[in-house]
């Protein structure tokens, strides 16, 4: 009898596929993870879920995973995150709810020289300042590229960001760059709103659709929680804690997943909600699916992996300073 053998699974940072699921049941069917739906002539139906080509599952209302395939996909690493309807947070605006597959194989330097870091304390400010200096780059270059925003005739913001950035160098203290940057993305808002034309005013969690900003709050959920889901697979395979932060509190159960996420919150998340949500017929599912092509066509996951395994390499550069 030959053994049996696994085939190899990609690369997280490379995998191809994300979903989001309402009314279903994930469980195993002949060694494959499927989701069961019912159609509206009451048959069942059955879809296969390619788990070693998989980086985040999203489940929201209505859905169950069974045991056995719980197992299989944190053989295969995948993250598994529990939202509430059209994939916003399960329990509050803000909280997102992941169950990390806690594979034994992970890697541990990646951890160690970010806790060797993270423990001192002007390092730690130094980090967060490379953090918002990268997020301010990222979000300069992506949106000199986009088609939306070039159609749009909407350009970057080069004034504030670089009077934001002067800020943050000036920042003595963590709670001086949160300052500065609450400020950043009320002058982000402001920029794309009167771009397009309607007032704006971040309402988390309001799930209404009567107004271009009303759409825009919704997507804006939505995204950043697909933001989330993807910085927690990018942390969780490097094998470093949720509960290192740069910028958001300690005391947050995940807060670095906050930190990291915000690198593409700004650069891909943000300006796809405005430009879509000035649009009545686009849907919630619609801009998931968009934001997700968006995200795979940028190489979004590949780029927090680096981001995050390269970070702590800056440690002696800025102890020495």
């Amino acid at each position: 009898m030959k053994p049996t053998t696994k085939p190899r699974q990609i690369l997280l940072s490379k995998r191809a596929n994300i979903f989001y699921l309402e009314h279903a049941r994930v469980m195993q069917m002949d060694d494959r993870v499927v989701y069961l739906t019912e159609a509206s002539d009451t048959l069942s139906r059955y879809f296969n879920i390619p788990e070693r080509n998989t980086s985040l599952l999203l489940l929201g209302k209505g859905t169950s995973l069974t045991d056995a395939a719980a197992r299989k996909l944190a053989e295969s690493n995948v993250m598994v995150g529990f939202c509430g309807s059209g994939g916003t947070p399960l329990f509050s605006q803000s909280s997102p709810v992941f169950l990390s597959p806690e594979s034994e194989y992970r890697p541990t330097e990646y951890m160690q020289a970010w806790v060797k870091g993270w423990l001192d304390e002007h390092v730690r400010l130094a980090w967060a300042k490379l953090l918002l200096h990268e997020r301010i780059n990222l979000m300069q270059t992506t949106w000199a590229k986009d088609k939306h925003l070039l159609e749009a005739t909407i350009k970057p913001p080069a004034l504030a960001a670089a009077g934001f950035l002067k800020k943050v160098q000036a920042c003595q203290t963590t709670q001086d760059l949160l300052l500065a940057e609450a400020d950043w993305e009320k002058r982000l808002y402001a920029h794309l709103s009167k771009a397009l034309g309607f007032e704006f005013s971040r309402e988390e969690g309001k799930r209404s659709r009567e107004t271009p900003a009303d759409r825009v709050n919704s997507f804006l959920d939505h995204g950043n929680y697909l933001a989330y889901g993807l910085a927690a697979v990018a942390l969780n395979g490097l094998g470093i804690g949720f509960a290192f932060p740069l910028l958001h509190g300690k005391t947050r159960r995940g807060a670095l997943v906050f930190d990291i996420a915000d690198l593409i919150k700004d650069a891909h998340v943000m300006p796809l909600a405005f430009i879509m949500g000035n649009d009545p017929k686009v849907s919630d599912n619609q801009f998931r699916v968009e934001l997700i092509d968006r995200f795979h066509r940028h190489d979004v996951l590949d780029y927090l992996f680096e981001f995050a395994k390269n970070l702590p390499s800056k440690y002696e550069y800025i102890s020495d300073t």
